[in-house]
């Protein structure tokens, strides 16, 4: 185990991917530049080459296509995205084309790519540059979707989304680049679809994504001590397939529900954990369930108003207490 970073983390998950495994290849806007990309790529196109780590055009459905077509024909490449935005060129490749190829050939073939989006929030990037569009792809069938929280999810999800088979969205923030954790040296995967406890409590269950999880665990911590409110604070990981029975089982043990996910509220996965709450957990619920999320709005360019657009602790503190009072 070492202590690193969560960029050094993803760093290390693709060093050791493109060193096992030769069919590996990575692609996309700047992953030849430290900056553009966090630094989450450096070092590899030293070590691995300009054939095996490339940078691209600004094309991304063009890309996106022969992206697919590579895992077609049997590679596995990791795509990305440097900032979430740019994927909306890429929906008729990822949405018509990966994430279907599989059912219409009858499952004689797969698309093992990985689509590495990059949310690049705050800093006055404004509206077409901030965006988290997560729910958008948990709608699709044939797309799984991860976002990890820690240095030890981001190396271990992005080895699993790339050793998986399938089409997988694997979404990350910026924000947690700088971020430090415990990370094994070795490979290792975590496993799609399980979700995880980061904090035991009684008295309310608080789902969080991301970057959310922390600032989760800081309004749980603050609640604990000024209001004596114990919060469980769960990590879904991986929104598709998504750990239903951990949110059940913890629900029935604190009757309260708060989904906490930085991305607009209308339609998005605060909204589907609701409605699975609702429909297989109702027995279980002592307030209606209550949802943290950005304003149905885009993203500011001010730095004044980005600090009332994006929920931080204080939002989820606020809405506990209101839910636990019901």
């Amino acid at each position: 185990m070492a202590v690193i970073q969560f960029s050094q983390a993803i760093n290390q998950a693709l060093y050791q991917l493109l060193e096992k495994d030769p069919e590996v290849f990575l692609i996309g806007q700047g992953v030849t530049s430290p900056w553009y990309v966090g630094g989450t790529t450096l070092g590899l196109v030293d070590r691995f080459g300009a054939e095996r780590v490339f940078d691209t055009p600004v094309s991304e459905n063009g890309v996106t296509g022969a992206a697919v077509g590579a895992a077609l024909a049997g590679a596995k490449p990791v795509l990305v995205f440097p900032r979430l935005d740019f994927m909306y060129y890429a929906f008729d490749q990822l949405i018509n084309h990966a994430a279907n190829w599989h059912y219409m050939f009858g499952g004689q073939l797969s698309v093992p790519l990985t689509i590495w989006g990059i949310v690049n929030r705050g800093g006055e990037q404004a509206a077409q540059h901030a965006q988290s569009i997560q729910a958008m792809m948990m709608h699709v069938p044939g797309l799984k979707v991860v976002m990890p929280s820690t240095p030890y999810d981001a190396k271990g999800l992005m080895v699993s989304a790339v050793t998986d088979g399938n089409p997988v969205m694997y979404i990350d923030e910026r924000w947690l680049y700088q971020t430090k954790g415990e990370v094994p040296e070795e490979m290792y995967k975590v496993p799609l679809g399980k979700g995880v406890v980061r904090r035991e409590g009684s008295d309310v269950t608080v789902v969080a994504t991301s970057y959310m999880v922390l600032e989760a665990l800081k309004a749980a911590e603050a609640l604990a001590k000024e209001e004596h409110i114990d919060v469980e604070v769960i990590d879904p990981r991986s929104i598709k397939p998504l750990d239903k029975q951990l949110l059940l089982s913890s629900l029935k043990k604190t009757g309260r529900f708060v989904v906490v996910d930085a991305a607009w509220q209308t339609g998005g996965v605060g909204a589907e954990l609701s409605a699975i709450v609702a429909s297989e957990g109702f027995d279980y619920l002592k307030a209606p369930v209550a949802r943290v999320s950005l304003p149905d709005a885009p993203a500011p360019s001010s730095s004044v108003l980005e600090k009332v657009y994006y929920p931080t602790s204080k939002t989820i503190i606020k809405k506990v207490k209101e839910t636990v009072v019901r």
